[in-house]
């Protein structure tokens, strides 16, 4: 029996992931799991502002309701960039104070302000009282940071957020590590802690909470989902991004008719093909779908003839529609 969603939009979300959530991989996602909500790669107020704002910020139609992650300190910057991205489509601003690389160190973001929540609330008064009232003004953290770890921290840091005008939190439940692990070691080996995620719910019942971190089944997203607002998946998404397929369909009672693996790779072939007339470079397109046919018997020849194709020239679509054919023949 399909769950019937509640009011929030926060259900069903795709991490923000760096190098991974790009336009193409959401549009990828948005084939498989309409009802996901979908949110950037974190990208710095400044590259928005000075950059290629077509390059960061186009999507297509499809991943529409969208959010941008934003990873940044500097409240005016945040605020000009927030306004830039609203132009453009996007209807949640995500500010990531979870983020444990050595960019954000530097820069004092994502996770290092965990360890500043006086600069974070400047940031958030900022934004939750200039940006439209329809825009959501959201924060994706850590439980903690080094040696700054307790529930009782974690619940003051909370709550003063909420004061600032934050009503959604998307908690990745471990505590961050600056010194001593890598990013990729940040995402493993702090231990994974969802009874906090669960007390913060207690504690602050009307307060949307989304829950990331270690979820890669069917049944542990259900049993979470009788505790908390949401769940946000990220690594499992790009190992087995079909899985999405199946848990979309089963979390919300309207759902879209489910396709096969071949069927959205057709489509996505298609969406390449549009692309490539826009000069966009089809390596940055094809390394999404390497994982489409996960744990398929003839999974091994799809990955082989992409990752072949990843290295050295361009690859040619006509090489991927050949091993579409084979991994699909009977």
């Amino acid at each position: 029996m399909n769950i019937i969603p509640p009011a929030t939009p926060w259900r069903f979300c795709l991490a923000p992931m760096m190098r991974r959530t790009d336009s193409h991989f959401r549009h990828l996602i948005s084939l498989l799991a309409p009802n996901m909500r979908l949110y950037t790669e974190m990208l710095t107020p400044n590259a928005i502002i000075f950059g290629d704002r077509h390059k960061l910020l186009d999507f297509s139609a499809i991943q529409s309701p969208i959010a941008l992650q934003l990873g940044g300190s500097d409240p005016k910057a945040l605020l000009e960039s927030a306004y830039i991205a609203i132009d453009c489509g996007y209807i949640e601003i995500n500010l990531n104070c979870g983020c444990p690389s050595n960019r954000v160190q530097s820069g004092e973001f994502g996770a290092s302000l965990m360890k500043n929540p006086e600069t974070l609330n400047n940031c958030v008064r900022l934004l939750t009282t200039k940006l439209p009232k329809n825009i959501a003004v959201t924060i994706k953290t850590r439980l903690g940071i080094d040696d700054i770890y307790s529930y009782d921290y974690l619940n003051n840091f909370i709550k003063r957020l909420i004061e600032n005008g934050v009503n959604t939190f998307h908690i990745h439940a471990r505590k961050a590590l600056l010194k001593g692990l890598s990013p990729k070691e940040n995402r493993e080996v702090p231990p994974l802690n969802y009874d906090w995620v669960h007390r913060l719910k207690e504690d602050f019942p009307s307060t949307i909470f989304v829950l990331n971190g270690g979820l890669k089944n069917l049944d542990q997203i259900k049993t979470q989902l009788t505790k908390i607002d949401g769940v946000m998946l990220g690594r499992h998404a790009y190992a087995d991004p079909y899985s999405l397929m199946e848990f979309d369909s089963q979390l919300f009672a309207k759902s879209s008719k489910q396709l096969s693996r071949s069927r959205i790779a057709e489509l996505y072939i298609e969406y390449m093909q549009k692309q490539l007339t826009q000069n966009i470079p089809l390596r940055s397109m094809s390394r999404h779908i390497i994982n489409l046919f996960h744990g398929q018997p003839k999974s091994k020849f799809w990955r082989k003839a992409l990752t072949i194709q990843s290295r050295g020239k361009e690859p040619n679509i006509n090489d991927i529609i050949v091993a579409l054919k084979s991994v699909t023949a009977s």
